[in-house]
């Protein structure tokens, strides 16, 4: 038990008090994840559940960060309805993609690791150094990533010395780099990008970001299988959050939904959905051409 050991007011070489993961690691190694050596010719990257589609951007006042629900097993669906976007404190998020398990359990100790700090040190860690902390828990996992159980986070935060929403997004090998105005990632990142990139202001309200967001990750799902979309029979809808200077505001799918066919009737009306495409070659398509 952690209790039952000696309290030590010197730390040991390399052990930093204000983390949980050394202190894990120094008390309760069995209890550390440690990267697995999968065996030679093993198929489990393949066949662990993968998360797709994440995405931010800023707004006025804040930032979005959201995701869809979909997960996969090739060409299979593991999920419908996964979380893929998590509060790590009062000010800051995070959303997965790639291998769901292992992401997942990044995601706990790393909002485990933020919380210990706080109560360790007396004071929260920077929007940067949390950010930092996260690159760490990346270079840690390099080892299964090199064997296909690749996690890509994307880390949003209100920064209160700058007055404004800030974006994060990693490669595999732990490297850090900021985004100015938003960024999507995941299997389905380049179709949501391209979304964004034609609807983003800076000056967009909160409703109106959680709009854009949802309306990428729609498009998203229109040309990549491994993206879900909104799924209106099941009341499924993307994981969506925005954090501003008043904290961490998850969006409920009351919101969601309204928005979504707010963005329905848009489409609808500007002639941009069909009710039916016709099938080249069909009779319909055919007759079409003659007229």
């Amino acid at each position: 038990m952690v209790s039952d050991l000696p309290f030590e007011r010197a730390p040991a070489a390399g052990f930093e008090p204000g983390s949980f993961a050394d202190l894990l690691r120094r008390v309760r190694p069995a209890a550390v994840p440690l990267p697995v050596e999968l065996p030679a010719g093993s198929d489990l990257a393949d066949r662990a559940p993968h998360g797709t589609t994440i995405l931010a951007l800023r707004y006025g006042v804040g930032v979005v960060i959201a995701g869809d629900r979909r997960a996969t097993e090739g060409y299979s669906i593991a999920h419908r309805s996964i979380e893929k976007v998590f509060p790590t404190d009062e000010s800051s998020a995070v959303a997965i993609a790639g291998a769901a398990g292992p992401a997942i359990e990044m995601v706990r100790v790393f909002q485990t690791e933020l919380e210990h700090y706080e109560k360790i040190e007396g004071e929260r860690l920077t929007l940067e150094g949390r950010a930092n902390k996260l690159s760490q828990f990346l270079r840690a996992n390099l080892p299964m990533a090199m064997q296909g159980m690749v996690v890509v986070p994307l880390f949003v935060g209100y920064d209160p010395a700058r007055g404004l929403g800030r974006i994060f997004k990693y490669d595999v090998t732990g490297g850090r780099y900021e985004e100015s105005d938003y960024y999507a990632t995941g299997s389905g990142g380049r179709d949501a990008r391209a979304t964004i990139k034609k609807r983003y202001r800076p000056d967009l309200t909160r409703n109106e970001a959680v709009k854009v967001a949802l309306e990428a990750l729609f498009d998203a799902s229109e040309e990549d299988v491994a993206t879900g979309g909104p799924d209106v029979l099941r009341k499924i809808y993307p994981n969506i959050a925005a954090i501003s200077a008043a904290g961490v505001t998850e969006i409920d799918d009351g919101t969601i939904a309204a928005l979504f066919d707010d963005l329905l009737a848009e489409r609808t009306a500007a002639g941009r959905i069909n009710p039916r495409e016709t099938v080249p070659g069909s009779p319909e398509s055919m007759a079409a051409d003659e007229s």
